[in-house]
């Protein structure tokens, strides 16, 4: 697999010699310039644009000859390979372990031209005089304080650009040959080129790529050199310090309340990171909003919480008090009394309240305004940072090319091409990969059931041994309840079970998308993504969809009781409903996670660094380190490091948006995270990971569509959550129907007696257990237990079967469901059309960038063209005049 065409490649005589003196050397080059932050070769006038780091088999203490013989001729080859692609090399010892050895690369001119014109890079043109930055107007003095100091990080100049073509070079903006090419693009020219060379043919199979290299051992690293350490500046003068001015205006703690450097951070890691970043700081403003919001319906539900009157009746001792509930479980479950629910249901009373449906549907428009807004944010971007045409740019994956052993005709083009596999060798592997992923997912499943079979025996266990008495005076019953002790337990296991399957899935999920083999990197990225969040969706969610939508749904009444597996009875809600159970849920596994993730993403790469000092043995002072080994001991990014990131993201935004109506506190917590968030990935990314190859991105993928669809589920899942969740709506039947003639007893609308009239009730004779025994003294002559549910007394024509009051409450609730939904979707589809997704001035912006920018090349190849005429009718002028003057004469 040739990178280019043998006619485009350079000379390569004068490096070919180069490459002989390398790899037959036996003593390396010790020296860096005696400047620790050089990154210049030893004649201080080439730039290093790629380091590659091995391991000298000759010093190795158990020397395997024949695996270490073959290891470095596959070294050999490729370094030689390398170099007949133009690139040269510099290898040098390292100075405080003698057995490593460092393979500067550097680009020459020639070469970089060359891959430009096959990477189709847009390169700058002439400078733009448009103008792209939107000014603050009068709210200049207020946003100075947040933005970044101009004077530190001056703004970028902007350019009007075109693919780079060697033939047309004279067109480009070319001042100076050494800035032409800034650092990010030579590095990405460089990684290209590492990518694709091969180190060994066997058996007609290429193998190549710096990948497979250090995967499996030959090289140990390789990495784009950082420009200075992180808390100082460069001793060169002519280095512009990115690093250190990224971390002191960005990743620094005390840069938290500014605005990130986006331009820069593009600059420095590429667009692929900087669109994170932009995505991740515009969502963390949108949440400002939804948090203020939330905090606000939080407050006027625990503002009225005294205000409550089913939460008094619960707790009133003549009401609450003398109302006696059937056991929740067979035998070893006590009756009890409902007052010992009064904690519990005095906070739920916060959360259960008009404002949590104000908020739900606040809510259903925020998402939606976020999503629109981000779509023309992100054009702006693509508009800025230059990647409007990406991806008719974009490359097949090396990883592809090699598998392309299978000719088919184009359909287009009706010229021969290279594929991996037939249409139905694709059929297969498609087949294959989604039966793996359904696999996985049904384990979830699996592991879901599990947690509520836990459940299930658990509460028999709190019910027996938490409760002491039936006065519910005792601090332990006041507060820990045998339903809050499962709540809690179970969500911490599932918890545990969540992040232990995470960490299996993600290496399966790498091995089906690697199997399914996609063309390019952003396919790659899209199917691994699609195929992470279907598992994470399922491994994260469903504890909560079961809570919300399941439990205490299908529990049958106590004198026929519904059973799992046909051993475990269902578990029963408390008798305010599911919601705060949910809460808790909700509060243990998105905090959970935040704590975690932060945890990790700090102290793990810290703390490995940390070790590594101590252990390092240095024959200098950290001063003499040249800074290709320093950037070495710190720890690698990961090719699927940012994929993390935005599927952390992704899930808080579902916590967020899918079951918001249960916790109204959720996007500030969502706020709090991301604000540390940013400032912890920023400081990761400067300060304790090596630099990551910068790559192109005009957008955020597949997480896109991936946010869209949670925002239509979050529309039902919120209005199902008040409906048949919440006890909001049965509240309000019976304020509006039955607390009055012909049901009530009031001749006024009031919630007095709603407790009362909404508990069944339970002849304790009709236990099909005849041994069923009251297992506490001091019951009295308590013939009838009280349940939740809405059924006929016993006595009645049709005992225990669905009264009335549960007739009109499902209508009810149908009905909110169904007008809800219509409401906001309406108000959505109306946002959605009325805003579009790249504003006027945008697309203006765009359209005459391109007309100027064909205008310039136009005008320029017309020029030469003008010239190349004149030089021809000059010369045909002489050729007429000499073939003329003879005849004359």
């Amino acid at each position: 697999m040739d990178l280019v065409p043998s006619s485009q490649l350079p000379s390569t005589l004068e490096n070919t010699e180069i490459c002989i003196t390398i790899l037959n050397s036996s003593k390396m080059t010790e020296e860096f310039n005696g400047k620790p932050d050089s990154l210049f070769f030893t004649d201080g006038q080439r730039r290093i644009d790629f380091v590659l780091v091995y391991e000298d088999e000759t010093k190795k203490e158990n020397n395997k000859k024949g695996t270490n013989e073959k290891q470095r001729r596959k070294r050999q080859a490729y370094e030689s390979n390398l170099i007949c692609h133009g690139l040269q090399l510099e290898a040098t010892r390292s100075v405080s372990d003698d057995k490593l050895v460092f393979v500067k690369v550097h680009a020459p001119w020639e070469v970089l031209c060359t891959y430009a014109e096959i990477m189709h890079i847009k390169l700058p043109l002439k400078p733009n005089d448009l103008k792209t930055r939107s000014a603050f107007g009068t709210l200049n003095w207020f946003t100075k304080v947040l933005r970044v100091n101009e004077s530190v990080i001056k703004p970028e100049q902007e350019f009007f650009t075109a693919p780079f073509e060697k033939s047309r070079m004279n067109d480009f903006y070319i001042l100076d040959r050494d800035s032409f090419f800034n650092p990010a693009t030579r590095s990405r020219i460089v990684y290209f080129i590492l990518s694709r060379v091969k180190y060994q043919v066997m058996n007609n199979v290429n193998k190549f790529g710096i990948n497979r290299l250090v995967s499996s051992g030959i090289y140990k690293a390789a990495f784009p050199l950082h420009d200075c350490k992180f808390n100082y500046e460069s001793e060169d003068p002519s280095c512009p310090s990115e690093r250190y001015l990224l971390y002191r205006e960005w990743a620094h703690p005390r840069s938290i309340y500014k605005k990130q450097p986006l331009d820069l951070i593009r600059k420095y890691y590429g667009e692929k990171i900087g669109i994170y970043f932009a995505w991740l700081g515009y969502y963390t403003q949108m949440l400002l909003l939804a948090a203020v919001v939330g905090v606000a319906c939080f407050l006027y539900g625990y503002l009225n919480q005294d205000n409550c009157t089913w939460s008094k009746e619960v707790c009133d001792p003549d009401i609450g008090g003398q109302i006696l509930m059937c056991p929740q479980c067979d035998k070893l479950c006590p009756f009890w009394r409902l007052n010992i629910t009064c904690e519990s249901s005095k906070k739920l009373c916060i959360f259960d309240s008009f404002g949590t449906l104000v908020f739900a549907v606040f809510m259903g428009v925020w998402v939606t305004l976020f999503l629109e807004f981000w779509k023309r944010r992100q054009a702006e971007l693509e508009y800025e940072w230059d990647t409007v045409e990406l991806q008719q740019e974009e490359q097949a994956r090396p990883e592809y090319e090699a598998q392309c052993n299978h000719v088919v005709i184009n359909e287009i083009t009706q010229e021969e091409e290279r594929i991996p596999f037939t249409t139905c060798g694709k059929c297969i592997r498609i087949t294959l990969c989604a039966s793996a992923v359904l696999f996985w997912i049904l384990l979830i499943i699996a592991s879901v059931i599990g947690i509520i079979v836990y459940r299930l025996s658990v509460f028999i266990v709190f019910s027996t041994t938490l409760p002491k008495n039936l006065n519910g005076t005792d601090p332990i019953q006041k507060y820990l309840t045998p339903q809050m002790a499962t709540s809690i337990t179970a969500s911490i296991i599932s918890f545990i079970i969540i992040m232990i399957l995470n960490t299996i899935y993600e290496k399966v999920a790498i091995m089906i998308t690697n199997f399914e083999l996609p063309r390019t990197q952003t396919d790659y990225e899209n199917s691994l993504t699609m195929k992470m969040f279907l598992f994470q969706f399922v491994n994260y969610y469903s504890s909560c969809f079961y809570i919300a939508f399941f439990k205490g749904k299908f529990v049958g009444y106590p004198g026929d009781p519904v059973y799992w597996l046909g051993k475990y009875r269902n578990e029963e809600c408390d008798p305010g409903g599911c919601l705060l159970e949910l809460t808790t849920q909700l509060t243990i596994i998105m905090g959970g996670k935040a704590i975690w993730n932060n945890i990790q993403e700090v102290l793990f790469p810290w703390v490995m660094n940390l070790i590594g000092r101590y252990q390092r043995v240095s024959g200098g002072s950290e001063k003499i380190i040249p800074r290709w080994e320093q950037d070495y001991h710190l720890q690698p990014m990961g090719k699927l490091g940012l994929f993390y990131e935005y599927l952390e993201m992704i899930i808080q935004f579902g916590f967020v948006t899918l079951f918001v109506a249960s916790f109204p506190l959720a996007p500030l917590l969502a706020l709090v995270n991301n604000i540390l968030e940013i400032r912890v990935d920023a400081w990761k990314l400067t300060t304790q990971f090596r630099r990551m190859v910068p790559e192109k991105a005009q957008d955020i993928g597949a997480w896109q569509p991936i946010m869209q669809g949670i925002a239509i589920l979050a529309v039902v899942t919120n209005a199902m959550i008040i409906a048949f969740t919440s006890d909001m709506i049965p509240r309000l039947v019976y304020y509006w129907s039955f607390s009055i003639p012909p049901y009530g007893d009031h001749s006024y609308y009031t919630m007095d007696g709603y407790i009362n009239n909404t508990l069944s009730v339970f002849n304790i004779t009709d236990f099909k257990n005849t041994d069923k025994e009251n297992p506490y003294i001091g019951l009295g002559n308590y013939t009838l237990c009280r349940y939740r549910d809405f059924r006929n007394p016993p006595g009645h024509p049709q005992a225990y079967k669905r009264n009335i009051y549960y007739w009109h409450v499902i209508a009810a609730k149908l009905a909110f469901i169904i007008v809800m939904e219509h409401v906001i979707y309406s108000v959505k589809f109306f946002i959605s059309y009325a805003i579009p997704d790249v504003s006027k001035v945008t697309k203006s912006k765009i359209k005459r960038e391109k007309y100027l920018t064909q205008k310039l090349l136009h005008e320029s190849h017309l020029k030469d063209l003008t010239k190349n005429m004149g030089l021809i009718a000059e010369r045909m002028g002489e050729v007429v005049d000499n073939s003329v003057r003879p005849k004359l004469e």
